[in-house]
């Protein structure tokens, strides 16, 4: 189990259901291609995060943005500024705000005035699949004023967790090209959802055309796929290939939780990310499991003496 192998855990969520704050896709299921979203309509706060862990060496976990509320997204990180003062958890907020609205640079600057505020999940539309698209419409990743718009996040010292599923990967390497001072992270490893051998080779074009981006980093994480269970049979080969084209030094592991216990315990999921990594070196090994998060998300631990 490498009980003691540092972990920074650098994507997961938090919310209560009981709280002023409201998460409409917890309630229509929108995302329910990741599997059974019952089990997760439930409040989920540090107390059970810290259960679900505790075989492991958790020393810090980066918080997302859990899709609240856009009227919220201010009141999101509010919340969680103070559950991090009660609980010692999170240690780094990524928040959301959009950059293509008339007070997007409030909205970014009131983010970035929280010091626990690292970066911005900001989301640009998706298509529906592979053979649908969304080229050129407002907010899509050719939309000039959405491009613009990234530019606040440097301009307030923020990352951009980008996520797109795999068939927008090769179009947001051009995205991410336009932007080479903004610190960008990939999340969920590309969304490979579908593991047919076209669709691969498509999310494999689309990785290593960000892979070749110095400024993108990776979150393996979110590796759901419909009517599959999460085994090393389904996910080992992608989590290898991913760490090859990104490298040790750009490639960060995640728990995507409470959203990925609908395939798995957060027990199971990080105990095959450390048998996958079994054969490397230590020092690679503190790298993806705690060194790289701490570094993209500016992280500080505590002291021990």
């Amino acid at each position: 189990m490498d009980k003691d192998l540092p972990i920074v855990d650098a994507h997961h969520h938090l919310w209560d259901l009981e709280s002023d704050l409201r998460y409409p896709w917890l309630q229509t299921g929108e995302h329910a291609w990741l599997g059974d979203y019952s089990r997760i309509q439930r409040t989920y706060l540090p107390a059970e995060y810290r259960r679900d862990t505790a075989l492991h060496n958790v020393v810090a976990t980066v918080h997302v943005e859990a899709e609240c509320d856009r009227s919220q997204q201010l009141a999101e990180t509010e919340w969680l500024t103070r559950i991090a003062a009660e609980s010692g958890m999170p240690n780094a907020i990524v928040a959301h705000a959009w950059v293509d609205t008339p007070n997007a640079e409030e909205i970014i600057a009131a983010q970035a005035a929280n010091p626990m505020v690292r970066g911005i999940r900001t989301k640009p539309i998706i298509a529906s699949g592979p053979n649908d698209s969304v080229r050129g419409q407002s907010r899509s990743l050719q939309d000039p004023v959405w491009r613009k718009g990234l530019g606040l996040l440097t301009k307030y010292g923020l990352s951009w967790d980008l996520r797109v599923p795999w068939y927008h990967l090769e179009e947001a390497a051009e995205v991410c090209r336009e932007h080479p001072d903004l610190r960008i992270v990939l999340n969920h490893t590309g969304y490979p959802l579908d593991r047919s051998k076209e669709q691969l080779a498509m999310w494999k074009r689309g990785m290593e055309a960000l892979a070749s981006c110095p400024h993108v980093w990776c979150k393996i994480s979110g590796l759901t796929v419909a009517g599959k269970p999460w085994t090393l049979q389904v996910n080992g080969a992608v989590i290898r290939e991913t760490i090859g084209m990104f490298g040790v030094n750009r490639c960060m592991f995640a728990s995507n939780y409470p959203v990925d216990s609908v395939k798995a315990s957060w027990d199971w999921i990080y105990a095959q990310f450390k048998y996958v990594t079994a054969g490397l070196p230590h020092e690679d090994r503190t790298k993806l499991f705690a060194e790289n998060a701490l570094a993209f998300y500016r992280i500080e631990l505590p002291r021990t003496t």
